[in-house]
């Protein structure tokens, strides 16, 4: 009997084959999941699509982003593989809503236009769609069976393992234990923020200072060396990583080590899937330090040193999230709470109060204490009013456009403003979707590091 693998089918990409024990799977939000299958010629395919037309010259670098270029590419390949037209059925799935619309916010409902997209080509090719469920707010996933063709459209996934059993309440003290046993980021990685902090990059002292830990400096070394950083040339030493990489990468790859480390600690209280917090966590620092480029409102790394740091509190009330989960997840999704509104009623305190705690008594630069303190309510920022409103909309981006990683909901409401702190207007949404590097969905997130 022939066990059935899944494959993840990321944003921006598709995937197609012949019969075999597969099942292909995407988590979708805001982007859009197309599954083609024709039953006599046992061949199919799924394509994952995060908007409906390129927007900038990116476009003609990355196809399978767009359902205008992505599409015609998709069903190409399927009846390459043998696939007929006539014979194919589809399933379309996502689109969910960006947020509260009004009547103007039209350019916020990407999901809709991708689906209408994915529709023409459809109606123009007569192919018949057996299965539609898009829209809402909320996130699913689409699962095509390559053995049968049966299509499943699911909400979100939920470990049900963690739902089982009594419920427990953590108490006030459990919660400030958990920040006393927790194991800090290492040293070398806070002496990193805050020269970055002060916008000191002196090559000399940062390369010493990485050398005093051997740990990192190994780490370090090790993915500098992975398929992800693969060249002709082994790198052997830091000074060779330098020279490589450069002293902005090579500083990002340090601290994102370091804070891998950390992440490593939670469970499966926020995240959906193992290393979901530390992969939202890279994807939105990537996403934090392309807004920053692009708006030129903060300094790029210290954008991406905030986007990779904004929830680390999420790790300290992981367990405590884990032990009330199915009360959690009642509260966020049908009561439809707001996310930290739910922390404060089931916990009687959020991850962003627990996550500036935790980073003050770590002595962190206090610009990265307010971000984490005001990543979901950016106006609320004392000091650092620009970064607060890069990291919120790196954050907001990242869970609409890569769903299946953790549990999280942002306020949307005052959107508009708050993408006008740093300079962008509304009708500039699916331009700041476009930057996202296609890196970020990957299992690997460390890859959109190089992506420019």
């Amino acid at each position: 009997m022939q066990i059935q693998q899944h494959y993840h089918v990321a944003a921006g990409s598709y995937y197609v084959s012949r019969f075999q024990p597969l099942i292909l799977q995407s988590f979708l939000g805001t982007c859009v999941g197309v599954a083609l299958f024709d039953e006599e010629a046992q061949v199919g395919g799924l394509i994952h699509l995060l908007l409906p037309e390129p927007v900038s010259l990116a476009g003609s670098i990355q196809p399978e982003k767009y359902a205008s270029t992505g599409f015609p590419l998709f069903l190409e390949a399927i009846c390459n593989e043998g696939a007929s037209k006539s014979r194919l059925k589809a399933f379309i799935a996502g689109g969910a809503l960006v947020g509260p619309l009004e009547d103007m916010d039209l350019h916020l409902d990407i999901g809709g236009r991708t689906v209408e997209t994915v529709l023409q080509y459809l109606k123009a090719e007569n192919i018949k769609v057996e299965k539609s469920e898009t829209g809402g707010f909320f996130t699913c996933s689409l699962n095509l069976n390559m053995q049968n063709g049966q299509c499943r459209i699911e909400p979100a996934p939920i470990d049900m393992d963690s739902t089982a059993g009594e419920i427990h309440l953590s108490s006030a003290g459990e919660i400030e234990q958990a920040m006393e046993t927790i194991q800090p980021i290492p040293q070398v990685a806070l002496k990193i923020l805050r020269l970055i902090d002060n916008e000191e990059y002196e090559i000399k002292a940062l390369a010493e200072e990485i050398r005093q830990d051997q740990v990192i400096s190994a780490r370090t070394l090790k993915l500098c060396n992975s398929v992800a950083f693969a060249s002709s040339n082994k790198v052997e030493s830091l000074d060779q990583a330098l020279v490589f990489l450069g002293l902005r990468l090579l500083v990002k790859l340090v601290i994102s080590v370091s804070v891998n480390e950390f992440f490593s600690h939670s469970g499966l209280g926020y995240s959906l899937c193992k290393g979901g917090l530390y992969h939202h966590a890279v994807g939105t620092a990537v996403i934090a330090e392309k807004l920053a480029d692009y708006t030129g409102s903060v300094e790029p790394g210290l954008a991406y040193t905030a986007g990779l740091l904004h929830d680390i509190g999420k790790v300290v009330l992981d367990q405590s999230i884990t032990s009330a989960y199915p009360l959690f997840y009642r509260k966020l999704f049908e009561e439809e709470n707001n996310f930290s509104e739910a922390e404060k009623e089931i916990l009687g305190i959020d991850h962003t109060q627990v996550g500036s705690k935790l980073a003050r008594k770590w002595s962190f630069p206090e610009s990265l204490i307010d971000i984490i303190r005001h990543h979901h309510e950016p106006e609320q920022a004392a000091r650092h009013l620009e970064l607060a409103h890069v990291v919120y909309l790196a954050d907001l981006l990242m869970s609409r456009f890569h769903s299946g990683l953790e549990l999280e909901r942002l306020n949307t409401e005052a959107l508009a403003s708050r993408m006008e702190t740093i300079g962008l207007s509304i009708n500039k949404f699916a331009d700041i979707v476009d930057l996202i590097p296609v890196g970020v969905f990957e299992s690997s997130p460390e890859m959109a590091m190089l992506q420019r």
